[in-house]
């Protein structure tokens, strides 16, 4: 589990035939073989590393899934390791697991905030609500805006200058993670029969008895 704070910027150095290999100095201060760390979102499994950079396995799957196919050497991305037990969970919980890319529709600027547009498919956007959390490239961020086509977020400055965004421009693709509790709870309302107590859905597909009988 992450929080989507990020602990530094890593470089690539190699990437291709089912692995990557990510510079990096922060990360590797306790790292161990099989440790988790979450590149531009994504949830990777340390198997080789020395005193300046780590390896990690990519399957297909997870290609298929992100951005990495636009990854190459030199390309920079947001790393971070798992959270550790009494830690402060700055973020929001991220696991790791992209649910799809986005494709950044507009940059602009209002006062020292940066609004990045994206536009996404309609089973991402279900997931995303204004003034929720959602992370875009492993970053935790609220959803400024939200309609049925894109979805827009805020940062501060500070977010800009230690995560990888300040390298996106219009046309760039990114990882998204929606939120997990948003995820749990989309997939009982579209169980039929999920209990014998639930009322019929309304026109919306949620009730306040339906919730309650969900453990809401």
């Amino acid at each position: 589990m992450f929080t989507g704070i990020i602990e530094e910027l890593g470089t690539i150095r190699k990437i291709g035939g089912g692995s990557l290999t990510i510079a990096a100095r922060t990360v590797l201060t306790d790292a161990r073989i099989g440790d988790s760390i979450a590149v531009n979102g994504v949830c990777l499994t340390v198997t080789r590393f020395d005193a300046g950079s780590f390896t990690a396995d990519v399957m297909p799957e997870t290609v298929r899934r992100t951005s990495f196919d636009g990854l190459h050497p030199g390309a920079v991305v947001n790393l971070e390791r798992a959270v550790a037990v009494g830690t402060r969970l700055g973020g929001h919980i991220v696991s790791g697991h992209i649910d799809g890319t986005g494709d950044v529709t507009a940059i602009g600027r209002e006062g020292n905030a940066v609004l990045i547009t994206v536009a996404a498919a309609l089973n991402l956007l279900r997931g995303i609500v204004e003034k929720g959390s959602v992370a875009l490239e492993g970053i935790s961020l609220t959803v400024a805006a939200v309609d049925d086509q894109t979805f827009t977020v805020s940062l501060i400055p500070h977010t800009l200058e230690v995560t990888n965004l300040h390298t996106k421009k219009k046309g760039s693709r990114v990882n998204i993670e929606t939120d997990v509790i948003g995820k749990y709870v989309e997939r009982l309302l579209r169980m039929p029969g999920s209990s014998e107590q639930v009322e019929p859905q309304t026109e919306t597909g949620l009730t306040e008895a339906f919730l309650r009988n969900c453990g809401f």
